[in-house]
């Protein structure tokens, strides 16, 4: 814990020394990698809707298994290593840092309220009104509430209304999507964070950030899911009339292809994941029953040979459980009741997804078009840092720079504490809405 220690005593100094510009910090925690991108305010092109990052910073995960963490120094360590490391590209330094998770069983339910309106235009006082009725419905036990994002407004029954104010009817419709994470798993993070001496700034979904970061607005309005694989879980974003609809997550993903290798083939996890990186399939191909391939042989005997064994043997380890979780994640979303249209196009991000022929598995699974995600509209990205697997980050970016407006602020979501103090009945809306974080968050 040395390294952390020091790295305290340095940044207490110049947190001290400098007053510093604000900067915004994303940090993608996953199982197989940390990834820190890091960005000025002056990064953010409105004109054009692009990005520019100051640094960016990437190590090996540690202290994560699976969506959780199972070790806090480690992966404080982690977390504060890739963030030293975007520190040190941009020359800044950064204070907090906002987290993307997939894990914690994100979990997602819709809301809606209805509220009368007078004889005058909609003002912000009807909105926040209209938000309390929806979020007085909202009974979460043991979770935290990390997204609070309007799906639709409505004027007297009249749909598809980004902002109703100064518009006349005689009621107002609010359709609210509330995504939450386990209440322990949250606190976890933020404990993780504050131990690798950083401020901690709330957590967005994976799904969603990645989402953000690699769909295309028509593919937000017309319909779309993102799906995110990631090494310890497989999450989704469902997309539609341009608003999330939908969040889900379990914990499938990645490392559970490379241990079926190591299994399969008698090999080191290490062995595995590099077999599966430069042989590894989902699909058939030409010659593999003739093609052999190599693996280390697991244990330290020095006599023992390497494994061998026909690509086809791979391909039969790997093709099973790409197919199995991804049969898996469009039975939940059927379960669920997503709101998926008809021809709403699949978008895969996270470094899983970049395995040969996942695509080809999730095109016959879904029956619908699917393309690879990259993070768009950051150009001056190092080509290292431009592949599916760092949507997540890019995607925190592009919240902080671009939106969508949420109804109650991330910050204030991260940071309210539980109080219980009971509620004056003539209370206005705005008085309610603040007692409802009291009490649910």
């Amino acid at each position: 814990m040395s390294g952390l220690a020091d790295r305290k005593q340095a940044k207490d100094s110049l947190k001290q020394a400098l007053q510093r510009q604000p900067v915004i910090a994303a940090v993608d925690l996953g199982a197989s990698k940390v990834a820190c991108f890091v960005m000025k305010p002056d990064g953010v092109r409105r004109a054009d809707r692009t990005l520019t990052t100051a640094g960016v910073g990437y190590v090996q995960s540690r202290g994560v298994k699976g969506a959780s963490i199972a070790s806090m120094d480690e992966a404080a360590e982690a977390i504060a290593l890739a963030v030293e490391r975007a520190e040190g590209v941009a020359n800044l330094s950064v204070q907090g840092v906002t987290i993307a998770t997939s894990g914690g069983q994100l979990a997602s339910q819709r809301v809606s309220a209805r509220v009368s309106l007078g004889a005058r235009p909609i003002s912000d006082n009807d909105c926040s009104r209209a938000l309390a009725s929806a979020m007085a419905q909202i009974r979460l036990p043991g979770r935290k509430v990390i997204h609070l994002l309007p799906i639709a407004w409505s004027v007297d029954g009249q749909k598809g209304v980004r902002d109703p104010r100064e518009m006349f009817g005689k009621s107002l419709g609010l359709e609210l999507l509330v995504v939450s994470i386990n209440e322990n798993v949250f606190q976890t993070l933020c404990h993780c964070v504050e131990r690798a001496h950083l401020q901690f700034e709330g957590v967005v979904a994976a799904p969603f950030a990645s989402a953000l970061a690699a769909l295309e607005e028509d593919e937000m309005e017309l319909g779309a899911i993102c799906i995110d694989m990631g090494g310890g879980s497989t999450s989704a974003a469902v997309f539609s009339g341009g608003s999330l609809v939908h969040i889900d997550s379990f914990p499938i993903g990645g490392e559970h292809v490379t241990a079926d290798i190591a299994r399969g083939l008698s090999t080191s996890r290490a062995g595995a994941e590099r077999v599966k990186t430069l042989h590894g399939s989902a699909i058939a191909s030409s010659n593999e029953d003739r093609e052999m391939i190599e693996a280390p042989p697991r244990g330290d005997d020095p006599g023992a040979g390497p494994v061998t064994a026909p690509r086809s043997l791979l391909k039969g380890i790997i093709a099973p459980r790409v197919e199995e979780t991804l049969e898996l994640l469009r039975d939940r979303l059927k379960n669920a009741g997503a709101l998926i249209e008809p021809g709403a196009g699949i978008v895969l991000t996270g470094g899983a997804s970049q395995l040969a022929g996942v695509r080809e598995v999730a095109v016959r699974v879904f029956d619908r078009p699917v393309r690879l995600g990259r993070p768009r509209r950051v150009p001056h990205l190092a080509d290292a840092v431009t592949g599916p697997a760092f949507c997540a980050a890019a995607g925190i970016l592009h919240r902080a720079a671009f939106g969508p407006r949420e109804a109650v602020s991330p910050k204030a979501l991260a940071a309210v504490k539980a109080s219980r103090a009971p509620i004056d009945p003539k209370a206005g809306p705005v008085t309610k809405v603040a007692a409802w974080l009291r009490d649910n968050l």
